[in-house]
Formats: structure tokens, sequence, C-alpha cells
């Protein structure tokens, strides 16, 4: 392994495609070539609501707005989020994500986790 890396986010494949439009998710953590960080690009359409949450075993997250505006849930908590907001989110939390009326873009930053990831996706968690 090099001493740094370089990638461009909006070259990674976007791993959302397949889910169809309103998404976009590209991971950097294996173009990256680093034993301890992930970054991640999210966009979100105008008003576009993930229905689905998730939360890890043992990596905690970190979220920066870069662009617009939304909402995140937090378990059973709702907070709004506004450009450049950046928000910590421990493993157990589960979290997902509805953009305002200008979209949403995020950023975000992951720490250590199992090679074989440590994500859980729960269904169903935010459709009302």
């Amino acid at each position: 392994m090099t001493d740094y890396k370089r990638v461009n986010l909006k070259d990674v494949d976007n791993a959302a495609a397949e889910r169809g439009p309103g998404l976009e998710a590209r991971f950097g953590r294996m173009h990256l070539d680093s034993d301890h960080l992930g970054v991640s690009y999210f966009r979100y359409a105008p008003g576009f609501r993930v229905p689905y949450g998730h939360r890890h075993k043992l990596q905690e997250e970190a979220y920066v707005v870069v662009s617009g505006s939304g909402r995140m849930r937090l378990d059973d908590e709702i907070i709004d989020l506004a450009q450049w907001d950046l928000v910590r989110v421990a493993p157990s939390v589960v979290r997902g994500f509805e953009a305002g009326p200008d979209g949403l873009e995020l950023i975000v930053a992951g720490s250590d986790r199992p090679e074989e990831g440590d994500g859980e996706l729960v269904q169903d968690f935010w459709t009302d």
C-alpha cells in the first residue's frame, strides 16, 4: 500500500443504479486501499425518502450534508438537515434519509468494520 491514494467518488460505480431513479450511492472504501477508513457519496432526488434504514454492528459513521437539505430519522427521532450539517451516528442506531425540495447530497465517513461488512438493512423503517 502506498502512503496516499486519490479517488474521484463520481468515478466509482453507482451501487444504487439497479434500484431505479432517485438514489445514487458510491462507496469509496475499497478504492482507497485503507485499512481503517471508508468514504462514500450519496445523492437523493428532491422529495425522495428511503423506505428502509440501516445500522451496523461495529462501524461508527459521520454524515456531512454537502448540498440541499432534508431529514434524517435516527431510531424514533427525526432531525432536520441543512448544508454543512455534520451528524455522527453510533453503530446500533437505525438511520434513514429523506431529501428536501432541492435534493440531498451527503459525504459519509465510516470507521473500521469487518472485511465482509457489518451493515444490516431494516425494511419498512420509514414508510409513514
